[in-house]
Order: structure tokens, then C-alpha cells, then sequence
């Protein structure tokens, strides 16, 4: 499922997606899930949940999907 989405999810939204996370694990417009463990970034109709570790200073991406989906 993973594979189907990130083959539907934009090359361009997935490049500057993917940055802020090397420089600040928290950039404007995260928010932390409710109900479990982890955060939640918004890209488009897309979302990325992710975890992350600030003593070992590592991102975990957990899931990125269309928004409908994503929290199931």
C-alpha cells in the first residue's frame, strides 16, 4: 500500500517535504497526534505522520498518505 502511495504522492511536495525535517523536527504547521504516539505534517491532500527522537536526533517517517487514509 505504502509503494502505491508514494508512486500517486508528488515529486515536487516530496523533495521540499522532506527538508524541513533535517533542520527542525517540528517546522511551522505539525501538530501532534491525539490518541497516539507521533506528529502529523501537512502536504496538500497528502499527510505524513512521523515520530522523532531528540536525543538521538532522528526522524522517523511512519506513514504518508492521502489524508483520508492515512489515520486508519
Amino acid at each position: 500500500m505504502l509503494r502505491r502511495n508514494w508512486r500517486s504522492f508528488p515529486r515536487k511536495a516530496t523533495a521540499e517535504s522532506v527538508t524541513p525535517f533535517a533542520i527542525n523536527p517540528r517546522p511551522p504547521g505539525c501538530l501532534k497526534l491525539t490518541g497516539r504516539e507521533g506528529w502529523r505534517f501537512r502536504l496538500g491532500d497528502y499527510r505524513a505522520v512521523y515520530e522523532f527522537d531528540d536525543k538521538e536526533r532522528t526522524v522517523a517517517v511512519l506513514h504518508v498518505g492521502h489524508r483520508r487514509d492515512v489515520y486508519r
